[in-house]
Formats: C-alpha cells, sequence, structure tokens
C-alpha cells in the first residue's frame, strides 16, 4: 500500500507545481540576483531545492513517528490515520483542481509559525555560497502550504519515522520539474503545468486512487 503512497505523493507534487510556483517559484526565480556575480546558478538552485525537499523529509519523519506511537496505544489508531489521509487526499484533488478551496484555511493556521521563522531568510541574502541557499531552503521548506500539511497526513498514517519521511521526500521530488523549470529559464514548460485540463486530469486521478484506498481499507478490516 505505501508504494502506492509513495506514488501519490509524488504525483499530488507534481501536480502542485502550480502552487508551488505561486507560493515560492518567485523566490526560485530570483536567484540570480542574490547569486554572487560570474558563479553558475546550478550549485545554487538545487541546494535550494535540496534543502527544501529535506525540511520536508524531516516534518514527515517527525509526523510518521508521531502516528506510529499512536497506532501503538490506541486500538483503532491506524484505521482512524488511514481514513484521515484519503480524506485530505479528496480535498486536494478538489484543491489542486479549484473545485474547492478549503484546504486554504490549513495555510492560514500555519502562519503564526511562518512569522517567527521567515526573518530569518532575509538575513542569509546575498548568498555567498551554496550552503547559504540550502539553509534557505530549508527555512522556506516550512511555508504554510495546504498540499504540504494535506501529504503530512498520510506521513501521520504510515506508522513509522522511516515511512513518513520516504512520503514526504516523494512529494518533493514530484515538486521538482516545474521549480527547476522556472528557475532555469524553460518557461515554456509552466502553462502545461498550469492549464486546467492537466490539473483537472491529476485532480480525477488523485479521486480515482483515494478510492483505490479506501477500497484496500476496507477490505483490510473486513
Amino acid at each position: 500500500m505505501f508504494e502506492l503512497n509513495y506514488f501519490g505523493a509524488f504525483l499530488i507534487g507534481i501536480a502542485g507545481g502550480v502552487h508551488c510556483i505561486g507560493m515560492c517559484g518567485g523566490i526560485a526565480s530570483a536567484f540570480s540576483f542574490a547569486i554572487p556575480k560570474g558563479q553558475s546558478q546550478l550549485p545554487y538552485i538545487f541546494s535550494y531545492n535540496l534543502g527544501r525537499i529535506l525540511s520536508y523529509t524531516i516534518a514527515g519523519a517527525i509526523t510518521g513517528f508521531i502516528g506510529g506511537i499512536a497506532t501503538v496505544n490506541i486500538a483503532a489508531g491506524l484505521p482512524i490515520l488511514q481514513s484521515i489521509s484519503i480524506i485530505f487526499l479528496v480535498l486536494l484533488a478538489l484543491y489542486i483542481s479549484d473545485w474547492y478551496k478549503g484546504l486554504s484555511l490549513l495555510e492560514r493556521l500555519g502562519g503564526t509559525l511562518w512569522r517567527r521563522i521567515s526573518p530569518i531568510s532575509k538575513r542569509l541574502i546575498p548568498f555567498k555560497n551554496p550552503l547559504y541557499t540550502l539553509v534557505y531552503g530549508m527555512i522556506w521548506g516550512w511555508l504554510p502550504c495546504g498540499l504540504v500539511y494535506s501529504v503530512l497526513t498520510w506521513s501521520l498514517a504510515s506508522e513509522s519515522a522511516l515511512q513518513g519521511g520516504l512520503v514526504m521526500f516523494s512529494f518533493g521530488l514530484g515538486t521538482l520539474p516545474i521549480l527547476l523549470a522556472t528557475s532555469l529559464g524553460a518557461s515554456f514548460l509552466v502553462p502545461i503545468f498550469q492549464h486546467k485540463a492537466t490539473r483537472k486530469f491529476i485532480s480525477v486521478l488523485l479521486l480515482v486512487f483515494a478510492f483505490v484506498l479506501t477500497f484496500a481499507l476496507l477490505k483490510s478490516h473486513t
């Protein structure tokens, strides 16, 4: 089942690429102004994205660890957490397709933490070396995002820190294509991700995936 979850998390990352452009794509595309003159942008771009994915993975490991404790100490803990993750998968499908934006409430709730840590990122500009962008990416990995929070519910139901971290790592990899395309100037790819048909197609796939997970959950407890 978790092989499917890794794929689903990767798919959400791809589908959420448009959302990522709005949230942090501008940061990635503005690197040229913060990188020392005469240096290649590639190490800085990859370092930033590595830091961002590392933060996702750490968050997934933490929630996976917490979920593991819950499943051990609560008799029906795992089915409950799995049910929550499926509900959030449906909400994600609706969110990505613009059919329902209820997950934006989660983003507002995460704003309190973000206001505390975001000022630290400003101290890293201009970037002196790729290590600065690594830390910068790790900070921006905690930017309030409904997509991230939703995939974290999968980590919560993963039963372990390792699996939870892998779920979020898979999600992070899925966000890479469109952010790298934006950073490297391959703007012709952006409209493909932004197209309504693309988003709706992936949303339908996510809904089908939610049905498959629901069937598997019911079958395992009957």
